[in-house]
């Protein structure tokens, strides 16, 4: 190493929540993977949680979209009487299925999940741990998922405390940048019905709206898949989220690799002070 070499820089992609939105998550690693960028630091909520799981296992997008194409609503959420929530046995049962019943440090990448434990009212950051279970945590919706109970955790969907999670990256592994991947950005829409599950979502994506600000504020670069013509509840049109995914990556694409090659000048991230448990 030469007397000048300057360090690599350590640049963490973040993957936000949305439920079946998150499904663009595999387009935008589809357009890495064709100009051959790779993330050695991954951290999720939610389904971003879930996808990154996967990438942080060495899939391939080719890999994820066949797994996708696969799964049925009825496999994630296998209580269908409405207005009960269900156990999240059916999100375990997709990473076991796929990845095996391995534990984070199995994975190949640095790999951060983000949930929200309901005893404490903390952030948790699990970097190690089971990762069936913690991936289920991070995603369990309250009033559709059942909280998981997880050693001394009862844990529900990360999003409700942070659901861009792009301060994570610095806080759990240093990270010099970051480029976050929001699938949900029109979240905080309300709602006329006055029907009990309909103004407690809408209650929900107000909270999220509001906590994704540090989200922003933590980013070098957000990637924006336009997806609002998509319902976040239904794993339908598959290969349109995806392109939609895709196309706002390949739009970006000179930036991202001006944040990687260090030729940006990146903004100082700002500090958000929250209720964390790094694990």
């Amino acid at each position: 190493m030469g007397l000048f070499s300057r360090k690599p820089k350590r640049v963490a992609l973040v993957l936000g929540g949305g439920a079946a939105r998150g499904l663009a998550h595999i387009g935008v690693i589809k357009a890495l993977e064709e100009h051959n960028i790779n993330f050695d630091y991954v951290v999720g909520t939610s389904v971003g949680a879930l996808i990154g799981a996967f990438y942080a296992a060495g899939l391939t997008s080719l890999q994820m979209i066949e797994y996708a194409k696969s799964i049925k609503t009825k496999d994630i959420k296998g209580g269908l009487v409405p207005f009960v929530p269900s156990k999240t046995d059916g999100i375990k049962n997709v990473i076991t299925k796929f990845l095996g019943d391995i534990e984070i440090k199995d994975l190949k990448k640095h790999y951060c999940a983000v949930a929200v434990d309901v005893k404490s009212a903390q952030e948790v950051h699990f970097t190690k741990g089971n990762l069936a279970e913690v991936v289920a945590g991070s995603c369990a919706v309250p009033g559709v998922f059942l909280p998981v109970e997880y050693e001394n955790y009862v844990l529900y969907d990360g999003g409700l405390s942070n659901n861009l999670p792009s301060n994570v990256p610095k806080i759990v592994f240093n990270c010099d940048a970051v480029i976050a991947v929001d699938v949900n950005s029109t979240r905080g829409y309300g709602t006329d019905s006055t029907k009990f599950v309909d103004t407690i979502m809408a209650s929900i994506r107000i909270m999220m709206k509001s906590n994704s600000l540090k989200g922003y504020l933590n980013s070098d670069l957000i990637i924006q898949p336009d997806l609002k013509r998509f319902k976040s509840t239904k794993l339908d049109f598959i290969d349109e989220m995806i392109m939609e995914g895709y196309n706002a990556t390949i739009f970006q694409m000179e930036k991202i690799k001006n944040i990687l090659n260090g030729k940006n000048k990146t903004k100082k991230i700002k500090k958000v002070k929250v209720n964390k448990r790094l694990i």
